[in-house]
């Protein structure tokens, strides 16, 4: 049961990692003006990543994509994987935001398949920006999950209204109250605690979702992700070659210092990551090259 729907959504997840990658190296070649031009175009290193389960048997992976250094990006990731087996009790937590999925006390095998992308830019005139999608199946539930949100260290509020118009023009289609709804959720999720400040200038986030008709929902995902390219390419043409200084950087590096931060204590993705036995250098690719506290 759900292996047709499973095996969709994994193939999906795969097709938007291939059309990003192939995009990503295309703006690298383009790059031909501008600060960093002189860098070699970035390639993407591409890594198999595997999970193993608490036996040692093999419990899925994936495929680890990174440039690093080049004109465009400083360091990017575009990470899929589809991975399965039985989850521990911590794991069962960092699963979903949700406390006690159904059934898992008995029976607590699960399947999760995923795309996750973080991009740390060259020019901090361009801003880092995440995005992930992801289904979560155990025998007794399902759930869909992910969003995009814009990190930009210098920001310009026409940047920001173009990434939520265009999220809000791929979501509006499954109906007006998902846009509002799903930006509010960002903020929430988005949100450091012990900063008192938002990591960035939000987006959309979604977790836990299920509304029981799986093509609707799969549909929406879909379309969360769908939105990421038209969302943040035209802001990555137009500040791409604009100068900077070293006050500018500066102020990239501690800016990056909060992306850190939110990762390594807030999110749950890389909790999940670590405490179900995946590459840790998979999960921590999000992490940024360079950053700065003061």
């Amino acid at each position: 049961m759900f292996d047709t729907e499973k095996n969709t959504a994994s193939a999906w997840f795969r097709q938007l990692r291939d059309e990003i990658i192939m995009a990503f190296e295309a703006l690298e070649e383009s790059h031909a003006a501008g600060p960093f031009s002189d860098n070699q175009p970035g390639r993407f290193e591409v890594k198999e990543t595997t999970r193993q389960s608490d036996d040692g048997s093999d419990a899925g992976g994936g495929l680890m994509s990174v440039i690093r250094g080049g004109r465009v990006f400083e360091k990017v990731g575009v990470n899929v994987s589809t991975v399965y087996g039985t989850l521990g009790e911590r794991a069962q937590n960092a699963m979903a935001a949700r406390k006690g999925i159904p059934g898992m006390k008995d029976d607590p095998r699960f399947w999760a398949s995923g795309i996750s992308l973080v991009a740390h830019m060259q020019n901090p005139h361009v801003p880092a920006v995440h995005m992930n999608t992801r289904m979560f199946w155990t025998p007794h539930a399902w759930w869909f999950g992910g969003g995009s949100d814009l990190n930009p260290c210098i920001e310009y509020d026409e940047d920001t209204s173009h990434f939520h118009a265009t999220q809000k023009a791929h979501l509006d289609p499954h109906g007006a109250a998902h846009y509002p709804r799903l930006k509010d959720w960002a903020d929430e999720y988005f949100y450091i605690p012990h900063r008192k400040r938002a990591r960035g200038v939000g987006g959309i986030f979604m977790d836990d979702y299920c509304t029981g008709d799986w093509q609707a929902d799969f549909s929406l995902t879909q379309d969360i992700g769908r939105a990421f390219l038209p969302a943040f390419f035209p802001l990555v043409e137009k500040r791409r070659i604009l100068s900077f200084n070293d006050t500018d950087k500066t102020t990239q590096l501690v800016h990056r210092g909060l992306y850190a931060e939110y990762n390594l204590v807030y999110d749950r993705g890389t909790k999940f990551g670590l405490e179900t036995g995946h590459d840790p250098d998979a999960v921590l690719m999000s992490l940024p090259p360079l950053a700065k506290w003061i």
